[in-house]
């Protein structure tokens, strides 16, 4: 009777370290999910730089660090815009989906280099609670930066 108890304290033991296990794998892969999206979005504005190159070229898509979006004066979806316009709406939407997929972000997007050709510097953070490095001090805060150069 003592053997089959010992047996089963040790099965249980084993079965609570499989689930800590499953728990932290759980925690890895959303932070890897929380960097994935960021490389994306900073992909994103980056082809929204190249579509329209004139506006990159001039510094249109400069954008202080700011963690709410902005909401565009023309719908460039609905009507036609100029240039100007459509970098303001491109950076309208992309900030909209950084705000709306990853936690509490900060994003920014500053020229580096002025002039044909234009180098841009785009950063993204936010905070991963769920990041292994933050089981015992709370919260971390992660960054992605991503360099383009545009030319007219």
């Amino acid at each position: 009777m003592l053997e089959i108890l010992i047996t089963l304290v040790l099965v249980a033991i084993a079965l609570l370290g499989t689930a800590g296990l499953q728990v932290l794998a759980m925690k890895v892969n959303k932070s890897g999910q929380f960097r994935t999206q960021a490389i994306f979005l900073a992909s994103d504005i980056a082809e929204r730089m190249e579509a329209n190159r004139a506006a990159a070229v001039a510094g249109n898509y400069v954008l202080a660090l700011t963690t709410t979006s902005s909401v565009a004066a023309t719908d460039c979806a609905a009507t036609a815009c100029n240039s100007t316009n459509l970098a303001e709406w491109d950076k309208s939407q992309w900030g909209q989906a950084v705000a709306g997929l990853l936690p509490q972000p900060s994003w920014s997007i500053t020229q580096q280099t002025a002039g044909n050709p234009s180098t841009y510097s785009i950063v993204i953070s936010w905070t991963d609670r769920s990041n292994v490095k933050t089981i015992n001090s709370g919260a971390i805060a992660e960054t992605y930066t991503a360099t383009r150069t545009v030319s007219d």
